[in-house]
């Protein structure tokens, strides 16, 4: 596997000094109506939004940028304009500063006289077509060609991708190699008691019958209650769930697993939690379904101790220390940078 760092070799280069900027924040006002107009003039396309050093990052950057994300916001947020608004501009105030800190890193890894060998970048689009494209270059042609980019505009991205991986490695510890103090632990422990606070649940079994679909309802509920009288006189539930539930967890013997009181529907939820472990619930009517609950075990109300919850503990302290390191580095470069900001 290529490792980024041990393949930067250094050569000579005048160091380049700039003047730090303040900067500003770029807000935007997306149009919204039934959606989002995500369409603009020309003249706004490629309006200037930063300045890194001797590059521009226009708005058609941000916007190509962020396009992926926009798709997937528009499909979740569609029938909610003034959130999907908001969103999208979150999702472009990233993007942004996405793009401020890529061109940040590519100049220092100029600045610092390194070197990528052509051939890293060449095994790494190897690796790259055999992993997305099984081995097929004519895949990736076509690929590139129907997304509207040339190989040399393919090849570039690559090259940056992974000067800026190894970089990263090189300036920014990864989590495993962040040591998280037992203090930390025990102090992000009780302050977040709340996060470990597992409400009341219960491991639950169910058979459901459809009514109105295969059958009338009134044969569902006859059906039902004479499974319901077979698991009264001893009948195993999950065998029985697994001959007549007709939803998905009837393989599984109708085991839902541990559910919380909000994960069901009010009507189910008032039987389930009413009944003791063991117990099997009356024949329960849902519209026109037909459910039958088994509780096979419940929890009160309790927070995980800090033992269960050590190893989560930590990866979330290793995760914000990595995130405190880059942002820190981050401004170290911006500092040594021009940066300037421009609002629309």
């Amino acid at each position: 596997m290529l490792t980024g760092a041990a393949l930067l070799d250094r050569h000579p280069q005048t160091a380049h000094h700039a003047a730090p900027m303040k900067s500003r924040f770029l807000s935007w006002l997306a149009a919204v109506g039934t959606g989002v107009a995500l369409t603009a003039e020309p003249q706004v396309l490629n309006g200037l939004m930063v300045i890194v050093d001797n590059e521009v990052i226009t708005m058609r950057d941000v916007m190509q940028s962020v396009a992926p994300a926009v798709e997937v916001l528009m499909r979740t947020y569609g029938n909610q304009p003034d959130v999907l608004r908001q969103k999208i501009q979150e999702a472009q105030r990233d993007a942004l500063e996405l793009l401020v800190e890529r061109k940040l890193i590519l100049h220092e890894f100029e600045r610092s006289g390194f070197n990528l060998p052509e051939t890293v970048v060449d095994e790494r689009i190897k690796e790259r077509i055999r992993e997305r494209y099984g081995g097929d270059r004519a895949k990736l042609t076509k690929t590139l060609q129907s997304q509207g980019l040339t190989y040399e505009a393919f090849r570039k991205n690559i090259r940056e991708e992974f000067i800026i991986g190894a970089m990263t490695h090189k300036e920014v510890r990864s989590p495993s190699e962040i040591v998280v103090s037992p203090h930390k632990i025990e102090r992000y422990y009780a302050e977040n008691l709340d996060k470990f606070r597992i409400k009341d649940q219960i491991k639950l079994r169910a058979i459901m019958l459809n009514g109105g679909q295969t059958r009338s309802a009134a044969a569902a509920r006859r059906l039902a209650g004479e499974i319901l009288a077979r698991l009264r006189e001893g009948a195993s539930f999950a065998e029985m769930a697994r001959v007549y539930s007709e939803d998905t967890y009837r393989t599984q013997g109708g085991d839902r697993g541990w559910i919380e009181r909000g994960d069901l529907r009010r009507e189910l939820a008032e039987a389930a939690f009413g009944l003791k472990p063991g117990q099997p619930s009356d024949v329960i009517e849902v519209g026109d379904t037909f459910w039958i609950l088994l509780v096979e075990d419940a929890k009160a109300n309790q927070v995980r101790t800090l033992p269960e919850v050590r190893d989560e503990i930590v990866t979330t302290l290793q995760a914000e220390e990595q995130t405190r390191l880059r942002r820190e580095w981050i401004q170290r470069l911006k500092t040594k940078s021009f940066v300037r900001y421009f609002s629309t």
